[in-house]
């Protein structure tokens, strides 16, 4: 099984978790941008973070032989924060660099005047850069937070193929199902949704423009949830290639359109990633520290 985790939060996580991830299939991975638990109150410090997540992380993931790519945005959530709307200035620089392959995440979580502005400045930037969108919708009232998202999408000029509408469930789905964007469901633990829900849901309606995402962050959450998908599509009955269509073919071809991917030049079910240098460093840091062997 070969698995590309469209929507993970690295940053949050430990090298432990990017060996069992590697164990497991991955093989690459898009890290959006996102709120840390705690607001920052100036620009810089998320600039310090975006150039974290176009290299360090980048190395910090290659050293397990996982390709890393990001999304670039100012989130939902700070987005109502004054201090942070001079981020929508410096997100140009980021947007133009190599492995940024979205704007994201982008769009509600309270569903504010504030957020909306952001929101449809950043589609806008998606359309200058010709990049795709991210949206995350709202964890309440998701029906309407769907729905108002659906209508500034279409608003922007951003082709629906160009857009995924995150953290859906069996309530929203069908909307952006008839949208024609892309359908982005996180797998968690407790909330959100389950390997078992998601089969039903594919059983349903199939297997195109559906990305599988664990959204692993700092809360309780399971980098591994995109395997357990897989292991939960084979059990009820779907092939091998109908699970690395949605855990692998889909998100390269979403996530493709950037023109971006940082992937090997093939990649065929074996392990084709490049050995590890155990003395490599970043700025002087080392991540493996001598050999595993």
């Amino acid at each position: 099984m070969r698995i590309f985790d469209p929507h993970i939060h690295m940053t949050s996580r430990t090298t432990d978790d990017y060996e069992a991830m590697h164990a497991a299939g991955v093989r690459a991975l898009v890290e959006p941008a996102f709120w840390l638990g705690q607001p920052r109150t100036s620009v810089g410090s998320f600039t310090d973070y975006f150039d974290a997540l176009v290299g360090w992380e980048r190395f910090r993931a290659a050293q397990f032989g996982i390709a890393h790519h990001c999304t670039i945005a100012l989130n939902p959530k700070e987005a109502n924060d004054p201090r942070c709307a001079e981020v929508l200035d410096v997100l140009p620089r980021y947007l133009a660099k190599d492995g940024v392959v979205a704007v994201g995440e982008v769009g509600f979580d309270s569903m504010t005047v504030e957020e909306e502005k952001a929101f449809v400045r950043q589609l806008e930037l998606a359309v200058e850069f010709g990049l795709p969108a991210m949206v995350h919708t709202p964890h309440r009232d998701k029906e309407q937070g769907t729905r108002r998202t659906l209508e500034l999408v279409a608003d922007s000029g951003l082709a629906p193929g160009m857009v995924v509408v995150d953290h859906l469930n069996e309530v929203t789905v069908d909307q952006v199902d008839e949208a024609g964007c892309w359908m982005g469901f996180s797998i968690y633990p407790d909330t959100k949704m389950d390997e078992h829900r998601m089969v039903a849901i594919l059983q349903r309606r199939g297997l195109d423009r559906v990305l599988v995402n664990s959204a692993a962050d700092w809360g309780r959450s399971d980098p591994l949830k995109t395997a357990k998908t897989g292991a939960a599509m084979l059990a009820a009955g779907f092939t091998e290639d109908d699970v690395d269509r949605v855990l692998w073919r889909n998100p390269v071809e979403f996530f493709g359109q950037s023109g971006r991917l940082l992937l090997p030049d093939s990649v065929d079910g074996e392990d084709t990633s490049s050995p590890t240098d155990a003395a490599a460093t970043f700025e002087g840091n080392s991540i493996l520290r001598g050999s595993r062997d």
